[in-house]
């Protein structure tokens, strides 16, 4: 846990209290989080650090839904019809955050946009989960969220993914390594870094391991009952290790797929739903769960194919999504059944959840989450029936099938019938404009394997 000293969540006041005791922080970021999960704001000199805190740090609407090269989306409502409005930029809460990776100690205070008249701007993705976690609370309920997150280290020094040289043996990593204590070991001044810096973020990193894929690593994020402060976590987690990863002369990805022939990365979400009682509703003393559980479950399938958009976002997400590789192809549920795209773990009921497999590294955690438990609640509020449990392979091609491609996926989200419950229209179209800009950015470029493959021969 982060101490007193380190992270500060209260008052501007306090913050401003705590810089002042930190003469060696020289700068201040002031960022909101974009569509495509990327940090996006300003970096204000120390002594204005009140104009972060008040809210008169302003920032176009559309910066949110810029593309992954940070260019303004064609067509843009946001930008052409209303003139690139500006929104308000207000503080999340989370206070001010120490980043020690820089060349010289900085901070940063994540924000979230407002329109005029203080209304959540709802294309904001941190708006969005807002949105569903609040339906929650008014039904008297509240998820309890977990994440884990799958990433590569990787050789700076190489234009494409080159496995890294380990520290230890000054040879490069050549084969996979699952659950290796040794590896871990290897790089363990990374790992003590990453421990001590997410301490100091409040960032509740628990389990490190080693992954099925050459230098794929894991670490779990311990569960809370606030989803805002979960996705805030990822959000901050993804960013320190890429940070962490330069200050030991390595990069870190959280690309799907890296490497063609390797495992992928995933971004698992676990979670089930308190009362008011503070009593598991997904628990009914028995190992398959609840009543409610199954509406859950209903609603995640119902809502599946339309959501992996949000679940698989880029060029790079749909390598991964490939049978027979631990990644979901379908929209299945088992029990503790990790070829299915939801399990459900077995162990004590008291502890009854949800495990959703279908999201990859890549994607927008507060998006994810919003789109999982925004799903939930349907299934919740409709009653919903899910099929039966798929008791073994969930590969067969006579289970419903995610969509199979980027396009697919885009035209999926833009025509489901179930989005619209919990993602405003606003990010809806936003979110597939961008998408379509990108896929656009992509066709437009020829590929080095393209040329060897046709080049000369046709």
């Amino acid at each position: 846990m982060a101490r007193d000293s380190d992270v500060h969540a209260g008052s501007a006041a306090d913050v401003v209290a705590w810089l002042a005791e930190h003469e060696e922080i020289a700068s201040i970021q002031a960022a909101v989080c974009d569509l495509n999960g990327i940090l996006r704001g300003k970096r204000i000199p120390i002594h204005q650090a009140g104009k972060v805190l008040d809210g008169s740090i302003r920032m176009p609407l559309s910066i949110v839904g810029v593309d992954i090269w940070g260019e303004d989306i064609e067509g843009n409502e946001q930008v052409f019809a209303n003139g690139d409005t500006d929104g308000y930029c207000i503080p999340t809460g989370r206070g001010v955050i120490p980043v020690n990776w820089t060349t010289r100690p900085s901070a940063l205070i994540p924000l979230w946009m407002f329109e005029e008249g203080a209304r959540p701007f709802l294309a904001d993705p941190r708006q969005a989960l807002a949105r569903i976690t609040e339906r929650y609370r008014m039904l008297g309920l509240r998820p309890v969220v977990a994440t884990e997150l799958e990433f590569y280290l990787v050789d700076p020094n190489s234009e494409g993914a080159v496995p890294p040289i380990s520290p230890a043996t000054g040879k490069r990593l050549d084969s996979d390594a699952i659950l290796s204590i040794d590896e871990l070991d290897d790089f363990g001044d990374f790992f003590w870094d990453v421990y001590e810096e997410c301490g100091k973020q409040n960032l509740p990193a628990d389990a490190a391991l080693a992954e099925n894929g050459v230098g794929q690593f894991e670490i779990n994020l311990r569960h809370t009952a606030d989803p805002l402060k979960a996705a805030d976590d990822a959000v901050l987690f993804k960013r320190l290790i890429k940070g962490v990863a330069r200050k030991h002369q390595l990069s870190a990805t959280f690309m799907a797929k890296p490497y063609g022939t390797r495992s992928g990365s995933g971004f698992h979400v676990h979670f089930n739903v308190l009362d008011e009682k503070n009593l598991n509703v997904f628990n009914d003393g028995t190992s398959e769960g609840s009543p409610i559980l199954k509406h859950a479950i209903a609603g995640l399938l119902s809502g599946m194919s339309e959501s992996t958009l949000v679940f698989a976002p880029h060029f790079n997400s749909y390598r991964r999504l490939r049978p027979d590789t631990h990644a979901p192809t379908s929209a299945s549920w088992g029990y503790e059944n990790r070829t299915t795209a939801i399990r459900i773990p077995g162990g004590d009921p008291v502890a009854r959840r949800i495990e959703h497999r279908v999201a990859g590294a890549d994607a927008n955690p507060y998006l994810v989450v919003a789109a999982i438990l925004g799903a939930a609640l349907y299934g919740i509020e409709n009653e919903l029936e899910p099929p039966d449990p798929n008791p073994g392979r969930a590969y067969s091609e006579r289970l419903p099938k995610l969509p199979a491609d980027w396009a697919s996926a885009v035209n999926a989200f833009e025509d489901g019938e179930i989005i619209p419950d919990f993602f405003d229209e606003t990010l809806r179209s936003m979110f597939v404009a961008c998408k379509r800009q990108e896929i656009s950015g992509f066709a437009s470029n020829v590929t080095d394997f393209e040329f060897s493959a046709y080049l000369e021969i046709i």
